[in-house]
């Protein structure tokens, strides 16, 4: 038998991306399109790939929990469930979500032509609740002004960090990702201090140089992320993007974040937007709002090629 193959949650950072999250309408699970969907994606990816074979183009889909029960049956994947709102200081937002389709590229007509692939085939049967065009803001910048993704591991380590294994050997390979997008309100970040702002993040904003251990705020974003157990940091890879409408007044940045447990991801909000202790948040989130929250299963690429028949027996 073939090893398994994984979708590319740990493809490298790149300078364009679309985001698509969807709902199932009505009936959707009765019928092919979504599987037929699955079973196509790696043939329509590497058709619209060849046309810049230097564009790195990928596409990562995932599912819901209510959708992986519709399409797929009842054997689950041991950890997936709705993304669980967060009510503390601030508050995370759970919003609808069954199908999530990431799509990077080192340009947006790769991005967008396999996203209209996509869309010709299963149009018929969603509903795209949320859409998000991101892009690379100069050397790897949020609009914040600081860089973002600095600590994403590499290598082994983002497979290590990224891939289930033993833990659930009927889904090994696979992985779980979680989405936010956030809205910033730039005129109140921009009127702080930049001292202050430094100290919400933990590093130096021109050099991107991170604080000593003991020169951070408690509250700052990478301490109250930094999750460790025993001994070891929990790692997760992120491909956050910047993004923003200058007609709607909305900029902001796009969370996504694969880990192969969530609650890994679910431990760094709980901290972000309660606090740790209860009440040290994430001063981040006083100029950052979450306005949507949706967790996925990203299952292999073995399951979706062979989705007919793999799923038979689920």
């Amino acid at each position: 038998m073939s090893p398994v193959k994984s979708q590319p949650v740990t493809a490298k950072l790149t300078k364009a991306a679309i985001f698509l999250v969807m709902t199932l309408k009505p009936g959707a699970e009765h019928d092919s399109t979504v599987r037929g969907l699955c079973a196509d994606l790696s043939s329509l990816s590497r058709g619209v790939g060849f046309r810049n074979v230097n564009g790195r183009l990928s596409c990562v889909m995932g599912f819901g929990s209510d959708a992986w029960d519709r399409l797929f049956g009842q054997q689950r994947p041991v950890e997936l469930h709705p993304f669980r709102e967060i009510r503390g200081v601030h508050h995370a937002v759970a919003t609808p979500g069954d199908l999530l389709f990431h799509i990077r590229a080192t340009q947006m007509d790769l991005c967008f032509e396999m996203a209209a692939a996509i869309l010709d085939r299963i149009r018929d049967v969603v509903t795209i609740v949320d859409e998000v065009h991101g892009f690379k803001y100069f050397d790897e910048r949020d609009l914040l002004g600081f860089v973002d993704g600095t600590e994403n591991p590499v290598d082994q380590d983002a497979t290590d960090a990224v891939i289930i294994g033993d833990e659930d050997p009927a889904f090994a390979g696979a992985s779980y990702v979680i989405t936010q997008k956030y809205l910033h309100d730039l005129r109140a970040w921009n009127a702080l201090p930049v001292e202050y702002q430094e100290g919400v993040i933990g590093r130096k904003k021109l050099s991107n140089i991170e604080f000593a251990d003991k020169a951070k705020p408690a509250y700052a974003h990478n301490v109250l992320t930094n999750i460790v157990e025993d001994g070891k940091q929990l790692q997760i890879v992120r491909d956050n993007m910047p993004f923003g409408e200058f007609g709607k007044g909305e900029f902001g940045t796009y969370f996504i974040g694969y880990a192969r447990s969530p609650r890994r991801i679910e431990r760094m909000l709980e901290n972000m937007f309660v606090g740790q202790p209860p009440g040290n948040y994430d001063r981040l989130l006083d100029v950052s709002r979450a306005v949507t929250g949706t967790l996925f299963f990203v299952p292999t690429v073995t399951f979706l090629d062979n989705v007919f028949e793999l799923s038979k027996g689920f």
